[in-house]
């Protein structure tokens, strides 16, 4: 009988294993790849808003000496966009310019002041006509359409009704509405956008490096843009400075430099600004809600209605996927039946939002929480109790048809209620003191893929050479979170190798399998069953090899990492032996797994756009913040913040700590500080002065609870780990505020200037 020992890689605290190149400052990233020859480009960009081009003037920056060439609209007539129904832009604005900042032209140089220097000398001339920079100015009788098939510029609008709400309302012994605005928001990631394009014109082959989450879709929007077979196209990510969802669609960053290498056939080296790559943005959209809760005076939800309008910028990206998640993800986190959703995805002559961290759900789940603990003051109920009296109970289907099998949400919450001392604290604070709860989740991967292909959701190979050395093959993109190691420890569970003997490539299209890249916090769970897959058919390769090896039979192996033998009494054989019997006669050993989600997991027909959401999987979060409000100056400081994440089992330990505290930490920039600002279009917030992101000096400490509910279908049992806290800080903050001085927020974020306005409107 085959036995697995655990090389104890699961469940520890295991360090990064690119963590050495790191902290030693020898990874590399995009920005950092200087060869000879290499040439630099820069982006003219519109100054209107919105506008007919008539002439992109670019004849005396050509005659400036050491411009090679510049490219415009003209240059490329296809559009790129990670959805399929949704691909509105183009990589340089043709016919029209949509926002301030869009790309018009772009110049390759000898040097960055040359080129700088030849963007002053570009003359658009353009005929204005309006701007929208608001919902209700897109969306007024006789508003400029933005794009031609648009119209009324509604992206994207849906409507359903799930159960009866009406006769839920009916039901409920209390009803309250209210409205919520969430101001927009950019990841402002440490690293800014970044792209090397090099074109062999011998060859006919293009070869571009980009600070992307998703190296097959930047593959597919280059082969899309110029025109070009995929198999003379090789994309490489090195090592990415975070993405939080600003890299999870192609950039038109990696566009623009790829058609200036073909047009010059070099090597074209583009890096953003810090400005250009908040115009890029990618970010949260403003979101407007209105929200209608009922519920009886026991705590259960009776029925909600609920309507979000999202200001989504000048082009789709994730946009139309976005306002579907708003609605599909009211349901998996309680026991709901009476839903009714609106929601409106606005085009605006602002920078394009996407797929920002807790993609889609952050802003409702903010103002569904803060409602709920409105209410349950009301009807001087617990929060908590409020919360256990609507828990599902798993394995279920939601009535949108969500297929959740663990659910460690009640864990969660008698987590942070115990640890947080919430029952003997509560209410006995000092003065400006206040306690706030609330809980959130997320998806663990989509369960339909974004642009489906047919092959499997991921494929990981593991190739076994002469040195004993195994080396997996992934396109799952590590950008921070620590997937690599993921799949090292997977790999090394599964043999009960050391992490000494593993090396993890997944940065190059010429030698990794195709993977959709890090998005909707996917890899853990499907790209780790396929890396167990994988490890699992070569485990099957070295016990036939040490069973010829032993003359035994296969079964009657016994597997223990590093040695192999027939039973007890058998002294066995080594790894390195069996390794060199398995490469007899074949040479390298190549062992390949796939995976992907069961079709119970890809949502139902209940209404139009009801797959979004489908997970195989979905992870449970609660908190408790502790805040003190001085009534002075209205600043509010977070002193502790309790929070517990179900992540289905912790693989690291370390990881999963430092997502979960990162999501925490996410959330409070959101709640406190945040918000992109326009005046006329412009951002006036495009740096890091006027963006205020909280510092390690705002940061409280933060207590984590890993909570592990074992999924069925989870890699070892986990699932998502670094997007599902995220959500809980907003609304938890806000009630910790209402319990300090009694004063509710519905709008973010709460800043110290609206902190005091609102404490001295209610004294006056």
């Amino acid at each position: 009988m085959n036995k697995i020992q655990s090389a104890r890689n699961i469940g520890g605290y295991v360090p990064m294993v690119d963590g050495p190149e790191k902290v030693s400052g020898r990874a590399r990233y995009t920005a950092d790849i200087l060869q000879p020859g290499m040439l630099t480009g820069r982006i003219f960009r519109s100054p209107y808003s919105h506008g007919e081009i008539l002439d992109v003037d670019i004849s005396q920056a050509l005659r400036l000496p050491g411009v090679k060439a510049i490219v415009t609209g003209a240059d490329c007539d296809k559009t790129f966009g990670v959805l399929p129904i949704a691909r509105s832009e183009y990589p340089l604005a043709r016919d029209k310019v949509r926002y301030r900042g869009e790309p018009v032209a772009a110049i390759v140089a000898v040097d960055d002041a040359t080129a700088r220097k030849a963007l002053s000398l570009i003359k658009l001339n353009i005929r204005e006509l309006p701007a929208c920079y608001t919902v209700e100015a897109a969306t007024a009788a006789g508003a400029v359409q933005i794009h031609k098939r648009k119209p009324g510029n509604i992206e994207r609008d849906i409507i359903f009704e799930i159960g009866d709400v009406e006769s839920g309302f009916k039901e409920a012994d209390l009803v309250r509405e209210a409205t919520s605005n969430c101001a927009e928001v950019c990841q402002n990631q440490m690293e800014m956008h970044a792209a090397i394009a090099d074109y062999d014109a011998l060859r006919d082959r293009l070869t571009v490096h980009a600070s992307t989450q998703v190296p097959y879709y930047v593959h597919l929007m280059l082969a899309q843009i110029l025109d070009m077979d995929m198999s003379r196209i090789r994309v490489i990510r090195p090592q990415v400075g975070g993405g939080f969802g600003a890299r999870s669609e192609a950039l038109n960053i990696e566009l623009i430099a790829a058609l200036l290498a073909r047009k010059i056939g070099g090597c074209v080296r583009m890096v953003t600004s810090r400005e250009e790559t908040f115009i890029t943005h990618r970010g949260r959209p403003e979101t407007d809600i209105r929200l209608k809760i009922g519920m009886r005076k026991d705590g259960r939800i009776t029925a909600v209605e609920c309507e979000c309008d999202q200001r989504g910028g000048a082009h789709s990206g994730y946009g139309t996927v976005t306002i579907l998640y708003s609605g599909s993800m009211l349901y998996a986190i309680y026991d709901l039946h009476n839903v009714k959703y609106t929601g409106r995805r606005v085009l605006t002559n602002t920078p394009p939002c996407g797929a920002m961290r807790g993609h889609g759900t952050v802003d409702i789940r903010f103002a569904f929480e803060n409602l709920l603990d409105q209410m349950a003051r009301e009807l001087e109920l617990d929060p908590f109790a409020v919360r256990r009296a609507n828990y599902l109970s798993a394995p279920t289907f939601t009535d949108n048809d969500l297929m959740v099998n663990s659910y460690g949400l009640p864990e969660c919450i008698d987590w942070v209620e115990r640890e947080s001392g919430w029952k003997a604290r509560r209410g006995k604070l000092a003065k400006g003191k206040g306690l706030g709860m609330a809980c959130s989740h997320y998806v663990s991967g989509a369960s339909n893929p974004v642009n489906a292909s047919g092959d499997p959701h991921a494929t990981v190979k593991i190739k076994l050479d002469f040195d004993g050395s195994l080396a997996v093959l992934s396109g799952a993109a590590e950008i921070g979170q620590g997937s690599s190691t993921m799949l090292a420890q997977a790999v090394c569970e599964v043999l009960g190798l050391d992490l000494s003997r593993i090396r993890v490539i997944a940065s190059d299209s010429d030698l990794v399998p195709k993977d959709t890249g890090a998005y909707s916090s996917r890899i853990t769970f499907i790209v780790g069953n396929a890396a167990i897959a994988a490890a699992q058919n070569l485990k099957g390769i070295l016990i036939a090899a040490a069973a010829r090896k032993l003359e035994a039979k296969p079964d009657e192996i016994e597997c223990l990492g590093e040695l192999y033998r027939v039973g007890a009494q058998d002294k066995g054989i080594t790894f390195d032996e069996v390794a060199a019997e398995a490469l007899k006669g074949g040479g390298a050993i190549t062992a390949t797994g796939h995976y992907s989600t069961i079709p119970e997991s890809r949502g139902g027909n209940k209404y139009r756009g009801a797959a979004i959401g489908a997970s195989m999987g979905y992870s449970y979060s609660a908190q408790v913040v502790e805040v003190s409000v001085d009534e002075g100056t209205g600043v509010v400081t977070v002193d502790k913040v309790w929070v517990a994440h179900d992540c289905g089992r912790a693989l690291n330990r370390l990881t999963v700590e430092g997502q979960v505290q990162g999501s925490v930490w996410m959330g409070m920039g959101q709640a406190m500080s945040e918000e992109t600002g326009y005046h006329d279009g412009l951002m006036l917030t495009g740096n890091m002065l006027d963006y205020r992101v909280p510092t390690i000096q705002d940061s409280p400490p933060i207590e984590v609870g890993i909570i592990e509910s074992n999924d069925p279908h989870g890699p070892f049992g986990a699932k998502e780990a670094g997007e599902g806290s995220l959500a809980a800080f907003l609304p938890a903050l806000t009630n910790a505020i209402a319990d300090a001085i009694g004063i509710r927020f519905n709008d973010l974020p709460v800043t110290p200037d609206r902190v005091f306005a609102a404490i001295e409107k209610s004294r006056r």
